[in-house]
């Protein structure tokens, strides 16, 4: 009985054996294909890094070339500032009387078409009211509803005047 009992443990010790051996393989295989995809996706990374890092190089040589550039821009621009300046105060040294008599004339060209404005306003609403008391006067000739709206029109002209003459005031205060 002894001798089946070894054997039995032997065939036991050779299967356990036997899946212990295929399960390692299977790990060190596995570990090996991971190990490769690894090597082959670091090598893709570590070419793009590289890749990277020159366009990085490219573009810092680039942005300091931009940056030389836009520093000569200033200064010409700030020499170009002076200038205009300068010329500018030269300018309105020369032109402030111009300038003032300018003024004067634009103010004045304000104020009379201003006047013109509440003049012409004036006489419109003027007109339009004899006009509506002659109108009222003979107020049995003219149908109620025309009598009224050409009231609202002659209110709205002579409000268009004080309009106007509420802008002269203003642009004579101003």
């Amino acid at each position: 009985m002894a001798a089946p009992r070894r054997r039995r443990g032997a065939v036991v010790a050779i299967v356990v054996l036997s899946l212990l051996l295929a399960a390692a393989l299977g790990v060190g295989a596995y570990l090996w294909v991971t190990t490769t995809r690894w090597q082959e996706t670091s090598a893709d990374w570590e070419g793009e890094a590289r890749g990277l890092g020159e366009d990085v190089a490219r573009l810092q040589t680039e942005l300091d070339g931009a940056n030389a550039e836009l520093e000569s821009a200033r200064t010409q621009l700030t020499a170009a500032q002076d200038r205009i300046s300068d010329l500018a105060n030269e300018k309105a040294q020369l032109g402030d009387e111009n300038e003032a008599s300018q003024q004067y004339l634009d103010y004045q060209s304000r104020v009379s078409e201003a006047a013109g404005k509440v003049a012409a306003a004036l006489g419109q609403c003027t007109t339009a009211q004899t006009q509506l008391i002659g109108y009222l006067n003979n107020r049995d000739a003219y149908d109620p509803a025309d009598l009224e709206r050409f009231a609202d029109q002659v209110d709205l002209l002579c409000q268009e005047a004080t309009d106007a003459n509420a802008q002269l005031q203003q642009e004579l205060a101003g």
